[in-house]
Parts: structure tokens; sequence; C-alpha cells
């Protein structure tokens, strides 16, 4: 039997962890699509997000074989340290090396210096939205502190890096210089959505809103809630937030907005969300309210429209073009008065005018859970 190519994974926070939202939702993707050609050693840590529990049901410190020809290494933190990454990875000896994010220290920086200093020749960082300028602004000064450090010292010499659309790439380009090299390989849905388009009660007058997504400033959830403050007279309203707090002092701020609600507006905050839920949640609600700073790719968007369920989002995603398509609107976040107004509509849809844009959202989603050449891309980046 010919043995597989090894593909080495490290990043932060991998399955059953969710609280990370689309990073580990993308890395598991590319392994349920490519488990069958490759072979995946996966390093992690063993806590979720936000958590300082490791998960039920694995080793920590320990190859844990949780599907075939997929191993993950689940590092606690008193064993996080160079000495343990470096033993792992020379003992791996990969023939693909992905790695994630930019600015992790122990799943970014350490791996990718590691793989150098082993003189690995197939090293490939995917930058997962985080060269975007959106996300260089925040915290910018520290990050941007680190680009130039990062130019300066060659850290980048000889790595590809990966984008998942042509406008990452240029993101990409701009942040490190022309001579970055990027090869661009789309995000990867779900590998199996038997979920079929549940149709949903609607009368007019009413709409529910859902956020699924972490609480933060990149996520924008207190510009939703301003948005929402400015809805007085459109129906009864309500938006249900799921998502970890990524920060307290922001989520304070998001909870004085709520008290200002109209009587018409309601709030509820239902906590995290584990991904397996997603989906079927999703079919309780009209649609999807993120007015994001930007994004990658979306997951959670794709999964909205895998549920029938229409997005309202801001034009700072790849997904474009709603309102033509009829399944949602992406407006500018420089006008909140665009965002009231694609509320105020979707409200007064009665059942038959709402059943036909869940019925579209659907049909949109099918395009991108077929799509071969996706598949193909990822395959090629990572032989």
């Amino acid at each position: 039997m010919t043995q597989k190519p090894k593909v080495l994974i490290s990043i932060d926070w991998f399955t059953p962890g969710y609280k990370a939202g689309g990073p580990i939702q993308s890395c598991a993707n590319i392994v349920a699509h490519l488990r069958h050609d490759l072979d995946f050693y996966i390093i992690t840590r063993d806590t979720d997000y936000c958590e300082t529990e490791a998960y039920n049901g694995i080793t920590s410190n320990s190859w844990n074989s949780v599907a075939d020809n997929v191993q993950v290494y689940y590092f606690s933190t008193d064993q996080l340290h160079i000495k343990h990454l470096f033993k792992v990875i020379k003992a791996i000896k990969p023939d693909t090396a992905f790695v994630n994010g930019i600015y992790s220290f122990y799943f970014s920086v350490i791996p990718l210096l590691i793989l150098k200093r082993l003189k690995h020749p197939n090293i490939i960082v995917s930058a997962r939205g985080m060269l975007a300028k959106s996300a260089i602004h925040v915290k910018g000064g520290k990050k941007k502190l680190f680009l130039i450090a990062a130019q300066f010292t060659g850290m980048y010499k000889g790595i590809r890096f990966h984008a998942t659309h042509e406008g990452e790439k240029q993101d990409i380009v701009q942040a490190l210089g022309t001579e970055a090299k990027v090869v661009i390989a789309p995000n990867l849905p779900k590998k199996a959505h038997t979920l079929v388009n549940e149709k949903r009660m609607k009368c007019k007058g009413e709409l529910k809103l859902i956020s699924v997504a972490r609480i933060s400033p990149e996520k924008n959830t207190k510009y939703a809630l301003e948005v929402l403050e400015r809805c007085a007279g459109v129906g009864k309203v309500t938006f249900d937030i799921f998502g970890p707090v990524y920060n307290a002092a922001y989520w304070k701020e998001c909870q004085e907005v709520v008290q200002r609600l109209p009587k018409n507006v309601e709030v509820n905050y239902k906590g995290s969300l584990e991904s397996g839920r997603v989906a079927n949640t999703l079919t309780n609600y009209h649609a999807l309210l993120m007015p994001t700073r930007g994004e990658n790719f979306g997951h959670i968007i794709l999964e909205s429209f895998t549920a029938g369920c229409p997005v309202i989002i801001s034009d700072q995603t790849p997904w474009k073009n709603l309102t033509g398509l009829g399944i949602g609107y992406d407006l500018p976040l420089d006008n909140m008065d665009d965002f009231v107004e694609a509320i105020h509509e979707l409200s007064q849809k009665e059942q038959e005018n709402y059943d036909t844009s869940s019925e579209k959202a659907y049909l949109y989603s099918q395009q991108f859970l077929n799509d071969e050449k996706a598949v193909r891309l990822n395959h090629l980046m990572l032989q």
C-alpha cells in the first residue's frame, strides 16, 4: 500500500473545541474532505477558547486517533513549551507543514521557527484573515510591530502563504510585501450536510434574528445592538446572541445599549453554541444579523444559507450582491440606517414572500457544498 503524504497542522484550537469559531471549522473541514488522501497530524491545545478545563475524552500530551488518518496531539498548558513542541514536530517528519494564524506564539510563530530550523522544504502559513486591514487595526500597534520585525528578520522567507480568495491574497501582499508567495485555495464547507430546508412560520411585523459569533469588536456585536436601538416601530423584533464573551469590558458596553432598546425589541444572550447544534438552531430564526468588521470567509454565513436563513451582514466579507440574489443584505458599515431598513423590510415579509427568500438562500448554499474544484485546490496545496 502506498504511504499517504503526511500533513502537519498547527493551530491554537481544534475539535472538539468550537468557541474559537471559523479557524477551527476551516481546518476541520479540510481534514474531513482530504483525510482519505492524506495523513493528518494536528498539534493544538487541550482546551477550548477562553477555557481552562481539558476536553473530555482526550489524552493530553499524547497522540489521539480521532478518525481514520487523523491524529491529534493535545498540549496541556503546563507542557506547552518550545522543547516539547520541537520534539513532537521533529518526530512527525511531515511532507507538508500547514501553520494556521500569524500571531500565536506557540502555534504560529514557534512552529514556523522550528520548521525553518529543521530546514523543512514545504511550509505553508494560512493567514486566516489576520492580515486584512480591519484585522490589523485591532491592537494595531503590536501587530504592525510584529510584521515589521518578521520582514526585517526574514521570518517568512521561502514560505508560501495560503489565501482563501483573491482579496485575501492582496491583503497578504500589502501587509508583507510583493515578494510574498501566495496560493489560493477556498475554504471548504462542512463535509456532510443532510439538512433540508425546513420552513418556519413568518408573520408580518415579526422578526427573529440570531447572531452566532464571539462577542467582540471584530464581530461588531455592539453595532448590531445600536442598529436595533433605532428600530422603534418596525414591528416585534427578537435578537438572540450566541457566542463566548471575548472581552468583558466590551460586553458591558453592549449591555448598556440593551438597556436603551425600544420596547418592541427583545435581546437574549444564550451563551456559546456547540457546532453540532448550529444548523438546527438556525432553523428557528428568520435571519442572521452580523455586521462584522471583516471576515476571511464566514462559516456561519454559509451555514445560515444552508439552513434557509437569509443574512444581514456588512460588506466586509466575500459574500456579495445578496440583495440582488434575494438572500439577504451586505451593507456598508458607515450607514447604520441601511441596516435598520433591511430589518424593517424583513419584518414586513409575509409567509409566502419569506419562504421564497429562504428557499433561494438554501439553493444558493448548495453551490458551495458541492464545489469539487475547491476540494481539488486544497488537495493540490497540501500535497
